[in-house]
This record gives C-alpha cells, structure tokens and sequence, in this order.
C-alpha cells in the first residue's frame, strides 16, 4: 500500500494518542496540560497555542473516538464514526510547506485547536485507509499482556505486535525457552 508522507504522519500521530490511553499495566499518560504539552511537541504539532485544561479534556475525547475507530468490526461502522469525527473538527482542506516541509494538505482550519487538529487530519488518514480497503491495518497488539494500537503497514498484513523489539521479541524469546524446556524434558 502507498502511503504519502502527511498520511504516514497522521497514522502515526492517531496510534502515538491512541497509546497514550490506559491499558493493563499503562497508566494514562494524557492527564494534564504537562503531558499534552510534550505530545504536542513529540509530534511536531504546527500553529499550536497555548494549551488549557481545555484542550486536554478535547483531545482525550478525540483519543476516544479514534479507539471506537479501531475498534469497529466492520467498513461500514468505522466509516460513520470517521465521518462524524472529521464534520466535528470543520475540516478545512489546504496545501501548505511549513516548517521545512515540502507541500502536504492538512484538513484542519487555520488555528483550531488541537483536538480539531486531531480529528481532521488523523480522521482522513483513516479514511484513506478504509477507502483503500485497508481496515484490516488498524491493529491492537496480540501480546497477551498489552494492547497497544499499531497500523500495520507490512506488505502481507502479518505483523501482531506494536513493536518486533519488545512484544514480538519477548513472546519469541518465551516461545523458543518453551521448546527448549520440552526437548530438554522429552
């Protein structure tokens, strides 16, 4: 699947909120204007103010949103709750070339807020995978004790884990002592 580089992004900046919620050992790390503060600049956000208590309460809203995205069990659902996320944020659909950046479209209007932010970019880059037929894509991670959000951009569909180095490698790493143990045993 050809992803361009501004809907590669956005993906990566809906699973990066996404991973910010709570899951079985992960506590939320999207509590205050601190923590949404260093999402904003670990995401290289563009045209951001000053961030209020506001804000954080939108974008954990959005947050949420996205998850009953990924959550969806089939094109159908998936398609009215990105529909609903984007006439929310107003889209605004422009080209711009900020900040060192080539030209790219963002959806969301000059000077929105973050969560519209959000929601307008990160909902038509998921629009663009269910349109490609790519729902499939949108991931939790199969490692028994984690569900982080991934997409899955391998050319077979195969991967199961948020990331080969922890999740992946741990489950192999167990499931090769398992063998080890049995043969030892046999």
């Amino acid at each position: 699947m050809l992803i361009n580089h501004d809907t590669r992004h956005a993906l990566d900046v809906v699973v990066d909120l996404l991973n910010t919620a709570p899951d079985s050992g992960s506590p939320d790390t999207l509590r205050d204007v601190e923590e949404l503060r260093a999402y904003v600049r670990r995401n290289h956000f563009s045209g951001v103010d000053a961030l209020t208590g506001e804000d954080v309460a939108a974008v954990r809203s959005v947050r949420d949103q996205l998850g009953r995205i990924f959550a969806a069990t089939d094109v159908r659902t998936a398609s009215e709750l990105v529909n609903a996320l984007v006439a929310e944020a107003g889209t605004t659909p422009q080209l711009t070339d900020h900040d060192g950046h080539d030209w790219h479209v963002h959806y969301f209007a000059p000077g929105a807020s973050v969560a519209d932010h959000l929601a307008a970019d990160g909902g038509m880059a998921l629009g663009f995978l269910l349109v490609a037929g790519e729902r499939e894509r949108l991931r939790r991670c199969a490692a028994p004790d984690c569900g982080r959000a991934f997409i899955d951009l391998s050319r077979n569909r195969s991967r199961r884990y948020c990331d080969s180095r922890t999740c992946g490698n741990r489950l192999h790493v167990a499931a090769y002592r398992a063998r080890q143990r049995e043969a030892a045993g046999s």
